[in-house]
């Protein structure tokens, strides 16, 4: 399991951290019952404080991802996957309507939007 920070972004280390695991978990990489590594080993292959693991670690956990027991380690869960994907649909619902609303107020054809967003969403992919 690979994560990668960067200090070029505004999201917060535990956020960025976080992400990339539901990330993982959405795209199968991660299936329920995979061993993480424990927050030590992360802090330290992250170069990042163990505070900042442990906090990313509390919100997996909350949010239904992993499942920490002592003495065995952290598992992926993944019991929210269908609630995260959820969440994450609703909010390029959010940005889709702010889009629309611009298009409608500068007179952008919706053929143009659905271009520009094909073209982004397929440009992801080859990245």
């Amino acid at each position: 399991m690979e994560i990668i920070i960067s200090s070029n972004t505004s999201k917060p280390i535990y956020e960025q951290i976080t992400s990339q695991i539901k990330a993982m978990v959405m795209s199968g990489e991660l299936r329920t019952g995979d061993p993480i590594p424990s927050m030590r080993a992360l802090a330290k292959s992250t170069h990042v404080s163990v505070i900042t693991v442990q906090r990313a670690y509390e919100d997996l956990q909350r949010d239904g991802f992993i499942e920490t027991s002592v003495g065995r380690g952290s598992f992926i869960t993944a019991n929210n996957r269908d609630f995260y994907q959820e969440e994450q649909q609703r909010r390029a619902e959010e940005h889709l309507q702010e889009a629309a609303q611009i298009g409608r107020t500068c007179g952008i054809p919706v053929q143009k939007l659905e271009e520009l967003l094909r073209m982004f969403y397929e440009g992801d992919e080859e990245e």
